[in-house]
């Protein structure tokens, strides 16, 4: 496959420097993206530029990660307003650890290819690097004109921000310059990718190698990735969307792009997946024909979700939203792990009991309104189970005289109350 070619049609291309595309086809070739080591987990803000390296290792390609310990100790000025937090070395090892795990679901780190990814740390190279050194060796070549001429710079210094910037971060574009020279020494690594925001950086490392080594290198960016409506991508109310299932369930993942508008869902699709662009065609069809059907949300919802969680993990988020929607069994919830029950139920009012109750039996009416008061009154409650409007576990209660014991908890902990179609209600015993 033709690199830039498959990026093209994906919507994933927004600066290529002239030549890029000749030195791929002339031999294989290696490029490299920069990941902030800022936690121990990606999030899909970073998926854009690892699915750029995804693909340039299926066009035969080497791809390198480099982890910004370094860098990850200054800041980036592109399009921030305000400084990173600074990081200790102890931390940025963890978290290179935690995402060379998580990289490994994208790429192939197999050293035996040719084509085989590597993950590197600038902190390796810049750590016995002395400043006297580095202006000696690095500052003299780039002029404080070239440096002022670029927007990121140029953004933190005009009348958009109060703070002004700091030598610190005036500086990052010299040490990312100088990654770049590094990795085409070392690696005779010749591209660098990253998003448009990046492209002052890193067109100052082909100037560098340019001037230092009478080097040719490329430089190939994306476009920052935004949703139809404007907002963000990436953030919701409770933050990022992490690729850990510890930070975001599986089910939280599964479900943001379940959620996704049909413009966002037709875009997302090309960028974050390996479908095909006969594959994509299709799908785009199958929506136009029938949108209500959201063919490409599930689609797309599925294939991410396998890549990161795994099959189990998607098929079991599948069956934890269909829950809310009426359709499962009391057989499909008893299978639902607590991390996923827990995350389909979140915010709906909780209530907690003594487990004690369960031990010897606890009748309905005295459960859920007295101890749990998930009715305001015996009375109200008998109604609705009259009326047949109650269920326990997704299974309808007809029996105002009906105990439950241990064995009716989900997990051994909870028990799910519905009123209604809508009105969920979580018991928790502890």
């Amino acid at each position: 496959m033709n690199f830039v070619e498959e990026l093209t049609w994906r919507g994933m291309v927004h600066d290529v420097m002239p030549g890029t595309e000749e030195q791929l086809k002339k031999e294989l070739t290696s490029a490299y993206v920069g990941i902030d080591p800022t936690a121990d987990s990606l999030h899909i803000g970073h998926l854009v530029s690892v699915m750029m390296l995804k693909h340039f290792q299926a066009c035969g390609h080497k791809p390198i990660v480099l982890v910004g310990g370094a860098t990850g100790m200054i800041g980036d000025p592109s399009g921030k307003s305000a400084e990173r937090n600074l990081l200790d070395e102890p931390t940025l090892r963890k978290n290179q650890e935690g995402l060379k795990k998580q990289l490994a679901l994208f790429l192939d780190f197999d050293s035996s290819m040719d084509n085989g990814a590597e993950l590197v740390n600038n902190y390796d190279w810049m750590k016995e690097f002395s400043f006297l050194e580095f202006i000696r060796d690095i500052g003299k070549h780039i002029t404080v004109n070239y440096m002022m001429s670029k927007d990121s710079v140029k953004k933190r210094l005009g009348s958009e921000s109060k703070e002004g910037m700091s030598f610190t971060e005036f500086t990052y574009q010299l040490v990312q310059g100088f990654d770049f020279l590094q990795l085409y020494r070392d690696k005779n690594c010749k591209i660098q990718m990253g998003g448009s925001d990046q492209w002052g950086n890193i067109t100052t490392g082909t100037e560098l190698i340019r001037r230092k080594e009478r080097g040719e290198a490329f430089a190939l960016t994306c476009p920052l990735i935004t949703k139809a409506d404007g907002g963000k991508f990436g953030k919701t109310e409770s933050g990022n969307i992490w690729l850990d299932p510890e930070k975001t369930s599986p089910y939280h993942f599964f479900q943001f792009w379940m959620n996704t508008s049909d413009a966002d869902a037709e875009k997302y699709i090309k960028i974050f997946t390996m479908l095909t662009k006969d594959e994509v065609a299709e799908l785009v069809k199958e929506q136009n024909e029938a949108p209500h059907l959201r063919a490409m949300q599930k689609r797309l919802a599925q294939e991410v979700t396998v890549m990161v969680h795994g099959q189990e993990a998607y098929d079991s988020a599948v069956e934890a939203s269909q829950i809310l929607f009426g359709k499962a069994t009391t057989e499909a919830l008893r299978k639902i792990d607590e991390q996923t029950l827990l995350a389909v139920f979140e915010g709906v009012p909780q209530f907690k009991v003594d487990a004690k109750l369960f031990t010897d039996g606890v009748n309905v009416i005295d459960l859920l309104a007295d101890a749990a008061m998930v009715f305001p009154s015996k009375g109200e409650l008998r109604r609705t189970i009259k009326a047949g409007g109650m269920s326990v576990n997704k299974e309808k209660v007809t029996d105002a005289e009906l105990k439950f014991d241990t064995s009716a908890l989900l997990n051994d902990k909870y028990l799910l109350v519905q009123k209604g179609k809508k009105n969920y209600f979580l018991v928790i015993a502890e």
